[in-house]
């Protein structure tokens, strides 16, 4: 990385958080009972929460997308603080489908055509296109307000694309790489998966990393773990962005995405060594 990767780290930033303003005004303006009453039907219990956060994420492969349009809801009062925890909970389990892909597919073998169409990154552009011209050709102030929520979403999803694309090279590295490699301990390795994935902003990327490192037995079974339980909290840094600026629910939403991984990831490694305790699980051997 260089001084103009930093600016272009700055300026994404800001043209996320820029997308962000706008989508969420424009939802304010169109907030009418018919939405209100779609997002309570869908959420009306945590599980329906769940089932919608895991689809949609599963769909789009993108948490951080998914998060962000809640806290993009709750902020502009279309969507209560509860009504969010089950969809935060569902995005944190449909973003386990892009590691699967990966796996299937050969690690960076490009997925089929559709696959790729319903990526934030492609689809964006087409709502841009669709945002603007509702926006410019036609008169209704409601067309005007759809124009921009979507326009709003393309131009946040422009700022996610154009952050990750300002560190994309450290995925390149292989010094980068090796850090993965560096420690033994599951805390440090958790720190380690963390890290790496809030400056990479992606964990995608991140778990694509650590996988082709296990292709080659680099990372064992037993180092693996902690570090993906770190990849999930690392991910969580563009919901913790999108909440800059945003009213106080949205903000805590942010934080319970946090802390359901944080949570999620103490409980499940004390429960897991806990076992490998007992039970000495033999693909833990470093």
């Amino acid at each position: 990385m260089d001084i103009f990767n930093v600016i272009s780290l700055i300026g994404g930033l800001a043209i996320f958080l820029f997308g962000m303003k706008v989508m969420g005004d424009s939802l304010e303006k169109t907030a009418g009972n018919k939405l209100k009453s779609i997002l309570e039907n869908l959420t009306s219990s945590r599980f329906k929460g769940l089932l919608l956060g895991l689809v949609v994420t599963a769909i789009i492969q993108s948490s951080s997308a998914t998060t962000v349009m809640v806290v993009g809801f709750i902020n502009s009062g279309v969507m209560q603080l509860s009504q969010s925890v089950g969809i935060i909970m569902g995005a944190n389990i449909g973003t386990t489908v892009t590691g699967w892909l990966l796996s299937t597919t050969g690690i960076s073998g490009g997925g089929s055509f559709i696959l790729e169409m319903l990526k934030p990154s492609s689809f964006a552009p087409i709502l841009a296109l669709i945002g603007i011209i509702l926006m410019m050709f036609t008169k209704k102030q409601k067309n005007h307000d759809i124009g921009g929520i979507l326009l709003g979403f393309a131009v946040l999803m422009v700022g996610m694309e154009t952050m990750s694309a300002a560190v994309d090279p450290l995925k390149d590295m292989p010094q980068f790489a090796q850090i993965f490699l560096l420690f033994e301990n599951p805390i440090l390795g958790v720190i380690t998966g963390a890290v790496l994935t809030a400056i990479i902003q992606s964990s995608s990327a991140s778990v694509g990393i650590l996988q082709a490192l296990s292709v080659t037995g680099s990372v064992t079974m037993g180092s693996a773990i902690p570090i993906i339980l770190g990849q999930g909290i690392g991910t969580c840094v563009t919901a913790m962005l999108s909440a800059i600026g945003a009213n106080r629910n949205a903000k805590r939403a942010a934080v319970i995405h946090l802390c359901f991984n944080v949570i999620g990831s103490i409980l499940f490694l004390v429960l897991f060594y806990a076992l490998h305790a007992i039970f000495q699980f033999s693909f833990v051997a470093r």
